[in-house]
């Protein structure tokens, strides 16, 4: 494995972010060459977890010459992000420099096809350049994974839906109980910007083999090694799977039963009529009939009326909930996946 770190200039005189890339060489150009990515939002640390057990074992495979395929890895996606703390708080998701998510904004190609890169020197603030390199990372990898992870949550995916059923086997490999499918977006993820490169440079070519997704790997607070080694073990087998690496003493995974695969469009996001504290009634998980009770938000404390009362607006699976008990009203209380659509759907991401 070849560790190269890259220097990104800051806004400022004095400051410079260190991004660290892994680079381990396969022993077959056929092969699939596989890109994945950690920590683009900083504060989620399950991604980076998993890659500190998933490395050791593909320099293993690469030292033993069954790494076929070659990867790109690069562990903490960040650094601008991961240096921004606001009163021992860590303020991962966006730049506090301009208030730009930085899992948004990456640059796409056009009408045309082309994409129009930032470049080291470009004078743009370091976020967009930063966007412009992971890009230029991926570039050329069949599969590329975007390790995230949400606020409470069950393992998910989400998938291009022209990419389904064919990414199956990644959520079997990684024990997933749900796939988010998007047709087109809005807000140029990395998930997003890096398919339309892949679709630009396939033509009106075949999309098989293509694996383009963003990894949801639980709950920000599902950090531990018992749950890294597994997401570890999962990532190997499914690399195994499709053909990097190697291994006759791995095998296929299959979906679980209740494994749940809807548009995006079909994602209710519950938010709170009120402020106040949370009280959930539901766990990630669960499966919930049209009316049943999610959650309580307390805003008075002890006083007749002093709770609302919120409720599944039709049936369906609990994706996700805060991760936080305070709330604000407006502010999203719960994912729920349903069958039908939601009359509040919208183009794009599902968050900010």
């Amino acid at each position: 494995m070849k560790t190269e770190t890259e220097t990104l200039a800051g806004e400022t005189p004095g400051i410079a972010y260190e991004l660290i890339v892994h680079r381990l060489e396969g022993s077959d150009a056929s092969a699939p060459r596989a890109y994945i990515q950690a920590a683009l939002h900083a504060d989620e640390r399950p991604g980076p977890a998993a890659l500190h057990y998933l490395i050791p074992e593909l320099v293993r495979a690469e030292a033993e010459g069954r790494l076929k395929g070659s990867l790109t890895l690069v562990p903490q996606a960040n650094p601008i992000g991961a240096a921004q703390h606001m009163y021992s708080q860590h303020m991962g998701r966006f730049s506090t420099g301009n208030r730009q998510n930085f899992n948004r904004g990456f640059p796409v190609p056009d009408e045309t096809g082309m994409r129009r890169l930032d470049q080291p020197a470009s004078a743009v603030f370091a976020d967009r350049r930063l966007k412009s390199r992971l890009l230029e990372l991926a570039d050329n990898h069949p599969i590329v994974l975007d390790l995230h992870c949400d606020d409470e949550g069950v393992q998910y995916l989400y998938v291009p839906d022209r990419l389904w059923p064919g990414m199956a086997d990644l959520a079997a490999c990684l024990d997933a109980e749900a796939a988010v499918l998007w047709h087109a977006g809005s807000d140029a993820a990395f998930e997003e910007a890096a398919f339309a490169q892949m679709r630009a440079r396939a033509g009106e070519g075949d999309l098989a083999g293509l694996c383009c997704t963003t990894v949801e790997l639980r709950g920000q607070l599902d950090v531990g090694p018992d749950l890294a080694q597994k997401d570890a073990r999962g990532l190997y087998r499914f690399l195994v799977m499709r053909g990097v690496i190697t291994d006759d003493g791995v095998r296929a995974a299959e979906l679980g039963a209740d494994f749940v695969a809807e548009p995006i469009a079909h994602v209710e996001m519950v938010r709170a009529p009120r402020g106040g504290t949370i009280l959930y009634h539901v766990v990630p998980g669960d499966r919930v009939e049209a009316g049943q009770l999610l959650a309580e938000v307390v805003d008075r404390p002890g006083e007749p009326g002093g709770a609302v009362s919120v409720h599944a607006p039709q049936a369906g699976f609990v994706l996700t909930r805060r991760a936080r008990r305070f709330i604000r009203m407006g502010d999203d209380l719960v994912k729920l996946v349903a069958k039908a659509p939601s009359p509040s759907a919208r183009a794009g991401a599902l968050e900010d």
